[in-house]
């Protein structure tokens, strides 16, 4: 199993004079986030707010032909590494055709998922057959009572059976996304981690980011004495290797057969190495979670830029990309939730 969670960094298949999309602090893009999305079928406390009716109007939705084609122009400058988010990305119908057209577009060398897992075991097998190599589930909690409260929905046998499902059809490394919440679930930090390392899954903990109103009225969770505790109490260490391109910093079991990784922007931001931008359902680039830069990619798309145009203006955007959100300074500053932005 080590050799799955930690592989030996592999080339890109780019040809050597790919041009490599940079940003202004000298970081490398190579890794987009897209939802195809604003729905989602669950209503998690910090994410969206119960009874949000602020949804981009269909219309609006970028076309599949359409962000294949910002894919394309993102792979064809560098970028490599493909997430498809929402809102609930399972729940835009069509997406395994979606994954497949994309699977296959020159550069890109790695197609993954983040859903919350409810319609994971209908789509599993379909997914992985469409070239989606990998999943994120979100899984806040092993009790189904708590589940329902931060959900707004009776969902834990489902995702469980998804992270089944998703096992069974080959999708490797499965990463299970825990949002650490003080006083909400906090008390089931324990149990998730060693379900995760008993099913062979990499936990990642995630501190909770001011994103919204939603955000900031999450009770926030500093997850450097988690490490520790875990740490002890696993037999834990360091890894120097990144699994899938994301923030997270990990350690694993002694025989590497599982892993648990930390998110912390709050307590550890790691924004000198970000490598990431957000397409956002109505074509808008974000390059920030923590600041407003945005660029809008729709009008360009529906107003017949060429494939030259579309590549200088993502270029263009990623010259806006700042250095670092203001979470901390300015915690009150982004309004947008984290379901608009996408995840």
């Amino acid at each position: 199993m080590s050799g799955e969670l930690f592989p030996t960094a592999a080339g890109t298949g780019l040809h050597p004079q790919t041009p490599r999309l940079s940003d202004r602090f000298g970081r490398s893009i190579d890794y987009l986030r897209v939802s195809v999305t604003d729905r989602c079928d669950l209503r998690c406390t910090y994410c969206m707010p119960s009874g949000f009716k602020g949804y981009e109007d269909p219309p609006d939705w970028l076309s599949f032909d359409e962000i294949e084609r910002v894919v394309a122009a993102f792979a064809r400058l560098g970028t490599s590494r493909v997430r498809l988010t929402g809102g609930e990305p399972l729940t835009r119908r069509g997406l395994p055709q979606l994954a497949q057209r994309l699977a296959v577009l020159p550069g890109l060398r790695d197609l993954s998922l983040s859903t919350n897992g409810t319609r994971l075991a209908r789509y599993a097998d379909e997914l992985y057959a469409a070239g989606v190599s990998r999943v994120n589930v979100s899984l806040d909690t092993l009790d189904r009572d708590c589940m329902k409260g931060i959900t707004g929905r009776d969902c834990l046998p489902s995702v469980l059976a998804g992270l089944q499902a998703a096992k069974a059809a080959g999708l490797a490394p499965i990463k299970i996304n825990m949002v650490a919440m003080l006083g909400v679930n906090d008390a089931e930090i324990d149990a998730v981690a060693a379900f995760c390392i008993e099913q062979h899954f990499v936990l990642r903990l995630i501190e909770v980011m001011p994103m919204g109103e939603t955000g900031r009225n999450t009770a926030y969770l500093n997850l450097g004495p988690v490490q520790e505790r875990l740490a002890r109490r696993f037999d834990l260490r360091p890894q120097a290797l990144e699994i899938g391109g994301g923030p997270a910093r990990y350690w694993s079991t002694a025989d590497g057969s599982a892993a648990i990784g930390y998110i912390t922007p709050m307590s550890q931001h790691f924004c000198a190495t970000c490598n990431r931008v957000r397409l956002s359902v109505d074509g808008t680039l974000y390059l920030c979670l923590g600041q407003e830069q945005q660029y809008p990619l729709r009008p360009l798309l529906r107003g017949g830029a060429s494939d030259a145009e579309l590549e200088a203006a993502i270029r263009a955007a990623i010259e806006l990309k700042p250095e670092q959100h203001d979470f901390g300074r300015q915690p009150e500053k982004i309004i947008r939730f984290m379901s608009q932005t996408g995840g």
